[in-house]
């Protein structure tokens, strides 16, 4: 079964830019859930510069599916995911000056600091996803340490139009690697209407975090009406 998780961060974005308390980001979790998202993501950043606490607190008292916090492996932010206790938190890297995420964590560099942060949050009933870039080594260390979840970088794959065949291959192989380490697959970043249709026919990934590409849709549809065609797709594309 495919699921779509709705990244909805930029209506966060929209907030910040006029130091508003509007567009709500909890209001627009519940029109991705009426439009048949699987479930909700927010990126909590150790600055909380679009989405913030108060945010991740109303989004897991109100909204009906599954809540995946993506968020730095930080002591102060881990703490506060354990109490609040989502159904997924995804472990990213995080630099201040990033518009977005573009690579994955380096699970080989960081191992011994990251098995800790995981075996924390699983005590906690927390899925534990890891966004990691398309390598089988990264993947293999990611279910080392207690991952329950990869998360691909589809960031290359979404972008290096000329080599797309080549980036998608990386990503097949990686999911196959994934599979038999026993790991869920996910995808995300950069992904839209038309670039995930390759992705769904050669069966990549279980679960789809897709936000900016429905975002930018809805401001012509409406949230949930972007929400239910990207589904569709997911739905009916065919491997």
């Amino acid at each position: 079964m495919r699921l779509l998780s709705v990244n909805i961060d930029h209506i966060a974005t929209l907030r910040q830019a006029r130091r508003e308390n509007f567009p709500d980001p909890v209001q627009a979790a519940t029109l991705a859930e009426l439009g048949g998202a699987d479930g909700i993501t927010v990126h909590l950043r150790q600055d909380q510069r679009h989405i913030n606490f108060r945010d991740v607190r109303l989004l897991r008292q109100t909204i009906k599916t599954e809540l995946t916090v993506e968020a730095a492996p930080v002591t102060s932010t881990v703490n506060f995911l354990r109490r609040i206790k989502p159904a997924q938190v995804t472990l990213v890297p995080e630099v201040v000056t990033e518009i977005t995420t573009t690579k994955g964590l380096d699970v080989i560099k960081q191992k011994r600091a990251l098995q800790r942060i995981v075996a924390s949050l699983k005590r906690s009933g927390v899925r534990v996803c890891i966004f990691v870039e398309p390598d089988p080594d990264q993947i293999k260390s990611a279910a080392e340490i207690g991952a329950q979840v990869v998360e691909l970088n589809t960031d290359l794959y979404s972008k290096d139009l000329g080599r797309r065949d080549l980036q998608l291959r990386r990503l097949k192989i990686a999911a196959e690697a994934a599979r038999t380490s026993g790991l869920t697959v996910h995808v995300g970043h950069g992904l839209n209407y038309s670039n995930v249709v390759p992705i769904l026919e050669e069966n990549i990934a279980q679960g789809f975090s897709i936000g900016f590409a429905i975002i930018a849709r809805a401001v012509f549809v409406g949230l949930k009406e972007a929400v239910f065609e990207m589904k569709r797709i997911i739905q009916e594309v065919r491997t």
